[in-house]
């Protein structure tokens, strides 16, 4: 997960009001540092980030509610429709690959215990998504699908795959509009950037 950058050119003594608007604007370029990944929908690991960045400016502007203008508010239906979009995205990237660990597991091998001992180190760094106690038990061959567990697994894995394509190109078409609305521009002029 990406990690919130710092906070550049606070000022102590100043209102809450200014302060707010240099968060907001910070949190705002953090959004927009994730805009180049948008067009691929095979980037999930930034498609996730730009969620977790969208999540942090939504809560800034909810936070500093009272010390923004009020058409700041305007945007916060944006933003909770595009994380709710982008974290359903997600739910389905995180799907699909249990799925396609649960339909490899059969064939097992190297690359299955490939698989488990980067599963630990990823962890450790903080960047996996799916817990390795989950890996372990879904690779595991004595938890093997049957021959019809597979055939319904296989069947739900086509169907996430359609839904998650269904998923992006909902997000795709909002994240467009918003390009076209230009969003960023707009809230930048309000917090007086």
């Amino acid at each position: 997960m990406a990690k919130a950058k710092p906070i550049a050119g606070l000022v102590a003594d100043a209102s809450v009001g200014t302060n707010a608007r240099i968060v907001c604007r910070a949190r705002l370029e953090e959004v927009y540092a994730w805009d180049q990944y948008v067009d691929d929908p095979y980037r999930k690991r930034e498609l996730h980030d730009l969620r977790i960045a969208i999540k942090r400016l939504r809560y800034t502007l909810e936070i500093f509610a009272e010390a923004l203008p009020a058409s700041c508010q305007e945007a916060l239906s944006e933003l909770e429709k595009l994380q709710e979009e982008l974290g359903t995205l997600h739910d389905s990237d995180v799907m699909i690959a249990l799925l396609r660990l649960c339909l490899g597991s059969q064939d097992s091998g190297t690359g299955y215990e490939v698989t488990l001992s980067k599963a630990g180190q990823i962890h450790a760094e903080g960047k996996f998504l799916i817990k390795p106690e989950l890996v372990a038990h879904v690779v595991d061959p004595k938890v093997a699908p049957s021959v019809e567990e597979r055939q319904g697994l296989e069947t739900l894995l086509k169907n996430v795959l359609g839904r998650r394509e269904e998923q992006y190109t909902v997000f795709y078409r909002h994240w467009s509009s918003l390009r076209e609305q230009n969003f960023r521009h707009t809230l930048l002029d309000v917090l007086g950037a």
